[in-house]
Order: C-alpha cells, then structure tokens, then sequence
C-alpha cells in the first residue's frame, strides 16, 4: 500500500444576505454568508485542496479561478468531485478526513451528523472516517468562517 496524506484551508469574510453553505448544506438558520465568487463553502473548499495537495496537484484557485467569469457562483460540490476525480484517476482513494470549521454562529453541533454524512458521501467514505470538529473564534472574528482540513489516501 502506498499512502498521501493532503492538507487544505480555507476562510471567507460573512455578510448578512448571503446564505451559508458548509459541506455541501445550506444552513438555514444562518444570519450571514461567505463572501466568494463561488458559493462560498469554507469546508468542501479546504477539502478540495487538500485533495489536490495530496497528489501534487496545486490548488482551487488553479483550477477555479476566482477572476474566471465561468466560475461565478459554482457550486462548491462541483469543485470537489472535480478535485476527487483527479485523485480517483491515480488509483488513490480517501480512507480518513479530519476537518475544523471555525464559525461564531450559527452553532453547528446540532448539524455534525448531517454534515458528517454529507461530506463523506461527496467522498465516497463511510461516515465512521470522516471527523469533524467546531470551534468559535471566541469573538476574536464573528463575520469570519474557518475551515481546516488534513485527510489521508491510500493506493493498493
């Protein structure tokens, strides 16, 4: 077995009026949403990069770019299958993900299974390895999300 082990981040400043999407959900009871050119999603955005840092493959933005007019307002879903596709092309799959998303409000703990379940079906993962862990800024940053990401890959 060979293994990569990918690392990705990603922060967007919030704004009310906008709605709140985190791994592939949109929250409902948001006040506020990321400011992007995409929709924003902090938590499928560091997965994606971390994806493509695990197989030497750059980042989003090369990709993605966020001064393309055709990636106005893509959907964040379609930025990862993209960046799993490539990973999925050179025999590696993702066995683990361990992600931290960092947001004031809403709070997110009544949403983990949801979002675990989410995440790890857009990877094709049993919810039983993928982690994910919330925190606030404790004030320090409330129009600000967070999301960090390290995941592992294996190749037989």
């Amino acid at each position: 077995m060979t293994y990569r082990i990918g690392y990705g981040e990603d922060a967007h400043q919030l704004e009310t009026g906008r709605p709140l999407w985190l791994g592939g959900l949109e929250i409902a009871d948001s006040p506020h949403g990321a400011v992007a050119h995409s929709d924003g999603d902090a938590l499928l955005h560091c997965l994606s990069d971390a994806l493509l840092s695990s197989i030497s493959s750059g980042d989003i933005g090369m990709h993605f770019s966020d001064t393309d007019p055709q990636w106005k307002g893509v959907s964040s879903e379609h930025i990862l299958k993209h960046c799993l596709n490539r990973v999925l092309e050179q025999g590696y799959t993702p066995v683990n993900v361990a992600a931290v998303v960092t947001l004031d409000r809403p709070k997110l703990g009544p949403l983990r299974d949801a979002l675990i379940s989410r995440v790890a079906e857009l990877l094709q993962m049993s919810v039983q390895d993928v982690g994910l862990t919330f925190k606030t800024s404790e004030g320090l940053a409330p129009n600000h999300i967070q999301a960090r990401a390290t995941l592992l890959l294996e190749h037989p």
